[in-house]
């Protein structure tokens, strides 16, 4: 085989009749949904999601004030067979200055890149993740990175093959489905709901020596979809607690609770009629004899939401026991939410607080992968350096600040 077969093979031309281009809700907003509805379809024989933005494509970023939405045409018809949005944000490499300051970087998150089936295969892709690429250097950003599953060898290979990303962290994500019945809650400790201003000065004290935590967290806290930042602690301590000082008990935990299911729901389908039939035996046995308060398996096979809980941090001798609790006040606020069928959290592997998280095994899973790669090459670093990149193995920090608005 030639060295131009070889190079063909190994990088496909872009097909000349494709034009890569900002959406326009207008004329686009069909033609993306059903774009996406055929692309869903996940592995063969595999459970999957399904994801429905709710009416609206650009709804995956437009929570970040710098973002963008690209779709590829094709053909004289410019049927669209391509898309895939970024937005950039300022957040923490994990590393602090000599004044204790955090170090921040700009960061491009690339994420819902789809390519029609039927157009495969012609460098679509590759040409919509350069094209991002250009628009986030344009507006300053060192850094893009993006997440996937590590069974998704297509993804992969795009990205670090052909894009030279390389793998970055390993995320773990904790699934407590919701069901039917409250949990209860240790009568010795106390749940106090803070304000986002307050919650902010504790976060930017907890998060600031952690990886991925963003500049514009007060923006964060104080969006819609945040139903409130919580701190659990013993009622003892809380009796002589003042947070009007700043100051932390010596024993507590803290999260948020962020609400996806006004943006986007999901669906599980690809299961079997044998699957189908036990969660719903599960329900109906619950319905059936609900005294003993057996958790049944929610219907995750029609449209639903979740409660996403971030900024997980605790400390003291009690702090597990104090995020257990945490974690169960969680649930039963999604209990009384209708529509919301699990509570999830995304951690690093050795965070401390991935052992508190109640969580199912068999619904929670550790195989999401971040890939990263610097973009501003041409730029002496004076944020970070490569060594960011390399720590693929061990962290800078074992803390991984999960922004709501990435999923």
């Amino acid at each position: 085989m030639s060295s131009k077969k070889i190079a063909a093979a190994i990088h496909p031309p872009v097909a000349a009749s494709v034009a890569v281009r900002k959406y326009d809700e207008r004329r686009d907003k069909a033609a993306v949904e059903e774009l996406e509805r055929r692309c869903e379809v996940g592995q063969p024989g595999k459970p999957a999601f399904v994801t429905d933005l709710m009416g609206d494509p650009v709804a995956r970023v437009r929570n970040f004030s710098s973002h963008i939405m690209l779709v590829a045409e094709h053909g004289d018809g410019r049927e669209i067979v391509g898309v895939i949005r970024c937005c950039i944000k300022t957040v923490t490499s994990g590393k602090l200055r000599s004044n204790e300051f955090p170090v921040y970087v700009k960061l491009a998150y690339i994420l819902g890149l789809r390519v029609s089936s039927s157009h495969r295969r012609l460098g679509i892709a590759t040409k919509l993740v350069q094209e991002l690429e250009s628009w986030s250097k344009q507006n300053g950003a060192e850094y893009a990175y993006m997440a996937t599953e590590c069974s998704n060898k297509p993804s992969l290979s795009l990205f670090t093959q052909k894009s030279n990303y390389v793998k970055f962290r390993n995320p773990a994500v904790l699934v407590q489905p919701v069901h039917g019945h409250y949990k209860s809650l240790p009568s010795d400790i106390a749940i106090v709901r803070v304000s986002p201003n307050l919650a902010e000065t504790m976060y930017c004290a907890l998060f600031s020596n952690s990886e991925f935590f963003p500049k514009d967290i007060g923006v964060l806290l104080h969006n819609k979809l945040n139903l409130g930042t919580f701190i659990a602690l013993s009622k003892r301590d809380f009796s002589d607690w003042n947070p009007e000082t700043g100051d932390l008990p010596a024993s507590f935990s803290i999260c948020s609770i962020w609400n996806t299911k006004e943006v986007f729901r999901l669906q599980v389908k690809g299961v079997s009629s044998l699957t189908h039939a036990a969660c719903l035996g599960t329900r109906v046995v619950d319905a059936m004899l609900p005294w003993l308060k057996i958790p049944s398996i929610p219907n995750v096979f029609e449209s639903f939401g979740f409660y996403f809980l971030y900024g997980l941090h605790m400390e003291g001798k009690d702090g597990s026991r104090l995020m257990k609790t945490l974690c169960k006040f969680a649930h039963n606020m999604a209990r009384d939410d209708r529509g919301c069928r699990a509570v999830v959290a995304e951690v690093g592997q050795t965070d401390p607080v991935r052992e508190a998280i109640p969580h199912w095994r068999k619904f929670s899973w550790d195989e999401d992968v971040w890939c990263i790669k610097k973009l501003q090459e041409d730029v002496k670093e004076q944020n970070c350096d490569d060594q960011w990149l390399k720590s693929s193995s061990i962290s800078h920090s074992k803390i991984i600040f999960v922004d709501p608005r990435d999923l």
